[in-house]
């Protein structure tokens, strides 16, 4: 008789779940999004197995994701919270550089934070993300933001293939700006 193995399911989380909703999307033709891989230096390769046994990260990189919804640009990143308080360090001052050029461009830059405990996601809008970056970095600034000053209108559900299905808040974020 098999017995479950713990190990064999790490690795699945809220970037597998995006990942099956954008192939889902492109499949529908709504949308052509990338996960962007994170670029590693390989320092140790066991040649026997053909496999990197260390390395480092090559450099910064961006986000999680780019790509193109129906021509509008965008980018985000997928953060997982265990807590009802998102510690600010979990995203990197480049990376909130980046979302900001990108959207001086013209594109649209969100989260896409899990709340593991809750079993919740949200779709958190740069401007809302800009606003407890800037609060961060006052002196006594919070390092931090909580489960309830997110707001709960921007909840991620599931619809059919899309397990992550942001494309609604997505156009509820571009109508706030209009």
């Amino acid at each position: 008789m098999a017995t479950w193995n713990s190990r064999g399911l790490r690795g699945s989380g809220l970037e597998d779940l995006i990942n099956y909703t954008i192939e889902a999307y492109r499949e529908k033709k709504l949308a052509l999004i990338q996960k962007i891989p994170t670029p590693i230096k390989p320092i140790q390769i066991d040649k026997e197995h053909n496999h990197i046994t260390l390395a480092y990260f090559d450099q910064k990189s961006t986000v999680d994701y780019i790509g193109t919804v129906q021509g509008i640009p965008v980018c985000f990143d997928a953060k997982e919270c265990r807590t009802d308080t998102f510690p600010l360090a979990n995203i990197h001052e480049h990376q909130v550089k980046f979302m900001e050029d990108f959207e001086k461009q013209g594109g649209v830059s969100f989260l896409i934070i899990q709340y593991t405990g809750r079993d919740e996601m949200y779709y958190l809008t740069y401007d809302r993300l800009a606003e407890f970056y800037d609060r961060s970095r006052t002196e006594k600034g919070r390092k931090s933001f909580t489960y309830e000053e997110i707001d709960k209108d921007y909840r991620v559900n599931r619809d059919g293939s899309a397990l992550v299905h942001f494309l609604p808040l997505l156009q509820k974020d571009l109508d706030r700006r209009d």
